[in-house]
């Protein structure tokens, strides 16, 4: 379980389903079976290295996040997962991926704030509503705006600069987790419904 905070960005350093990332401090603790989130999915590190650990993707990975389409140097954001002594300063990221997201518009504000607006899978947006949670390559961030298929997010001077999204552009993919909550909702209701429907 993660909260969404990124503690580092990281550097790709081999590609593909043997994925191998540069880092710092999340090694600090890290052993091999230990988990990590990357780009928000959650990945077990099977090899750690003095300034790298290794991590298999596998082809259900490569096929719903921005993982696969990543190249030698590519920037990632990476944390721990969330411990009990830990505040939660997020929320609740299982590391579970959805799908991913099309950047549509990114432009810096006068104030040195970030507008991020983002196209999801339509089947996504039941989850989404305004100041609900979301979380995008990892980081949690709040709804400030649903129109259609599209969400919008602000993003402050700090989260910028401390994350991947400094090399994000119009057109690329961020991975995306919705709120595990709304999907659980959902399902209860679901299951309420059916059980509640009278025989034909």
């Amino acid at each position: 379980m993660f909260t969404g905070i990124v503690e580092e960005v990281g550097e790709v350093r081999q590609a593909g389903s043997r994925f191998r990332v540069g880092a710092n401090i999340v090694l600090e603790d890290l052993i091999v079976g230990g988990s990590i989130a990357v780009n928000g999915v959650c990945l077990t590190a099977v090899e750690i290295g003095p300034d790298s650990f290794t991590a298999d993707l596998a082809p259900e990975t490569l096929r719903r996040s921005n993982l696969g389409i990543l190249t030698e140097g590519s920037r990632v954001n990476l944390e721990r997962p969330v411990t009990l002594q830990q505040r939660l300063s997020g929320h609740l990221v299982q590391g579970h991926v959805d799908a991913t997201a099309t950047i549509r518009f990114f432009a810096e504000l006068p104030d040195g704030n970030w507008w991020l607006r983002v196209e999801l899978p339509p089947a996504m947006m039941r989850y989404v509503v305004e100041k609900g949670s979301i979380t995008l390559d990892g980081i949690s961030l709040t709804v400030a705006e649903v129109d259609g298929n599209f969400l919008a997010v602000a993003i402050i001077p700090h989260t910028y600069e401390r994350t991947a999204l400094r090399g994000a552009r119009t057109g690329s993919l961020l991975n995306v987790e919705c709120d595990v909550l709304a999907k659980h909702v959902e399902r209860l209701m679901s299951a309420r419904s059916v059980a509640g429907a009278s025989p034909a």
